[in-house]
């Protein structure tokens, strides 16, 4: 049974979040504290976390960057912030989702689910001869989920490690951000599609040595994201 973590002062919000996900099947725990929800989120006894960006003492942002930079686990920002600021600062700092409020409880335990599923499946260690890639200077380990360049390893977060290696396994083939969306994330939400261009620039800064002209991951004007070996 997948355990969930939900960050968020507003109460009734937090009941109804966690009812609905009790009857999908998940154990839910509430804190409405923000440093409180950190310590709890830093305790690695959680499957995903659900995270307000208004919070006592401690901020959404800033507890979702100290998580990101401890575990992999996924994140999903809620928030009446409908700024397109807020969703991309959220992202920035390792979030896997942005829900707006309000929002039907139905799509969010479907995302919740979704994440779980992708977040399973790529953490498994899959014994197979295609778990190692190379590419130039850049290694991608699949089975322990870790990234070498110039033998240095470099920290990823969930889906920075996911659009990666797909990426990577898909060599020279040009894909569009939707199609990355689709792909990745699960679902098309209009508006969203800038999720992939905000980790992209990630992986840029990241993997590349000058990533205002990158060698590994290249922009097709017009077209989309191509990987070059």
């Amino acid at each position: 049974m997948k355990r969930i973590l939900i960050i968020e002062d507003e109460i009734l919000i937090a009941e109804l979040e966690r009812d609905y996900l009790i009857a999908s099947g998940c154990t839910v725990d509430i804190e409405m504290d923000g440093k409180k929800g950190l310590e709890l989120g830093l305790s690695g006894q959680y499957d995903l976390i659900i995270l307000d960006l208004m919070l006592p003492k401690i901020d959404g942002f800033e507890i979702c960057k100290q998580i990101r930079s401890k575990l992999n686990i996924p994140i999903l920002v809620v928030s009446a912030r409908q700024e397109d600021l807020y969703k991309i600062t959220s992202l920035g700092f390792g979030a896997d989702d942005y829900i707006t409020k309000p929002f039907s409880t139905g799509e969010l335990v479907a995302r919740v689910n979704a994440h779980l599923l992708r977040y399973e499946r790529f953490s498994r260690k899959v014994e197979t001869k295609d778990e190692l890639l190379q590419i130039r200077s850049l290694i991608i380990d699949r089975t322990p989920r870790k990234v070498y360049l110039k033998n240095k390893e470099v920290t990823f977060t969930t889906k920075e490690f996911d659009l990666l290696t797909f990426l990577a396994m898909n060599p020279n083939h040009v894909f569009s951000r939707e199609h990355l969306f689709e792909k990745l994330w699960g679902w098309d939400t209009t508006g969203d599609h800038n999720t992939v261009t905000v980790h992209i620039r990630r992986l840029r800064e990241k993997i590349e040595v000058d990533p205002s002209k990158p060698q590994f991951i290249e922009t097709i004007w017009g077209a989309g994201y191509r990987f070059n070996i």
